[in-house]
């Protein structure tokens, strides 16, 4: 046999080797995921049974999906030395779910993410009078809202579910009846990607949006405070005292919500600043630069001590930037882990709060025979 031909055997047979001990090493490092059984999700409510379902990527990535309220129960990311851990809250079974003080972990949002100021809006001179469920004001779609309801499985595959909803005329005080179809999709880019479609018989306004709560660290492992955020967002919205929009777009220079440069999540929240305190520290919405072509760059978030990244990327015009104000200890979650006070962050992609009741903010009406559709992507890496 030449040497040539010995040559190329030997790199085929090395390449083989690579392959095989990368494989071995994403296998063992998987030994370490514990994910939960899916009988602790097996129950019938409201004549719809709930499941758990189990998405995998080539990396080695898993992300456990109920139908119920189409929530992300857990998110398994590798870390700089691709140790697995899941960086997401929640609960270890549907009772978790049903009775706890914090309703939104992991959950789609509908039919209208954020807040509708004082639980109304007008329509084509009608006035739409919804559930009063924060205060005054209407939240995250009410009182029974996509968080709480049992969606269809109408496809599921090793990296995709796919979700359906019907929210009928009226539902929770909205107009028309609308489906609602989502996908969510673990990719070998390692993306977990959230996409909507959603059409109406009624014009009606719709603003989707998925709520988990994020600790690149591990869910249960103490502050995000040191975490450091990049929002692509040269303006915000101010809030009033019951986190309403006033109503205009503010700069985000030289104040605490400037995230245009890498900053530490905590660095400035003990800053002397109204918004802060209206907040009980960051709950708002910024308002995203736009791109030109393809989805937005929204934000970037890097645990210094993992070394896991998160980016965000999305067609919507707005990011709710939420630093887990009211987590306050008392909640026990997976493993029986406490969730202590700002110990997760959300960035919820969406249009503006109350922007039925905001004729200046980006509309969010929908109209028959037009198509709603939202994408959200993350996106995880490490740092090198």
């Amino acid at each position: 046999m030449g040497v040539n031909k010995i040559c190329k055997k030997m790199n085929g047979i090395i390449r083989l080797l690579f392959i095989v001990m990368v494989f071995q090493y994403t296998m063992g490092q998987n030994e370490a995921i514990d994910l939960i059984p899916k009988s602790n999700f097996k129950q019938e409510i409201d004549g719809k049974e709930v499941k758990l379902f189990t998405l995998k990527n080539a990396n080695g990535l898993v992300s456990q999906i109920t139908n119920y309220g189409g929530r992300v129960v857990s998110l398994w990311i590798p870390d700089k030395n691709g140790v697995f851990e899941d960086v997401v809250l929640g609960y270890d079974s549907l009772e978790g779910y049903l009775n706890s003080s914090e309703k939104y972990f992991g959950a789609l949002i509908g039919r209208y993410g954020n807040r509708i100021g004082k639980g109304r809006f007008i329509l084509n001179g009608n006035e739409y009078k919804l559930v009063a469920n924060n205060g005054e004001n209407h939240l995250h779609g009410g009182s029974k809202g996509f968080d709480s309801v049992v969606w269809d499985v109408t496809d599921v595959n090793d990296n995709m579910i796919e979700l359906q909803y019907i929210s009928r005329h009226f539902e929770e005080g909205y107009p028309g009846t609308v489906k609602v179809t989502v996908q969510y999709r673990l990719t070998d880019n390692n993306e977990l990607e959230v996409e909507y479609w959603a059409n109406t018989d009624k014009q009606t306004v719709i603003n989707l949006t998925h709520h988990s709560f994020f600790n690149l660290n591990g869910h249960g492992t103490g502050t995000i405070n040191d975490h450091l955020l990049q929002i692509n967002a040269s303006f915000f919205t101010p809030v009033d005292n019951t986190l309403i929009p006033e109503g205009i777009i503010t700069t985000v220079e030289e104040t605490p919500f400037d995230f245009r440069q890498m900053t530490a999540i905590g660095q400035r929240l003990d800053e002397d600043n109204l918004q802060l305190q209206r907040g009980n520290g960051y709950d708002h919405n910024f308002v995203l630069n736009q791109s030109l072509e393809g989805l937005n760059y929204a934000a970037k978030v890097e645990d210094p001590n993992s070394g896991r990244i998160m980016e965000v990327y999305t067609n919507e015009p707005g990011l709710q930037f939420y630093g887990g104000n009211f987590l306050d200890g008392t909640i026990r979650g997976k493993q029986g882990k406490i969730y202590d006070y700002r110990s997760a962050f959300c960035l919820e992609t969406q249009h503006f709060p109350d922007s039925p009741n905001q004729p200046s903010f980006p509309s969010t009406i929908l109209r028959p025979g037009e198509q709603y559709h939202s994408v959200c992507s993350y996106r995880f890496s490490t740092i090198e």
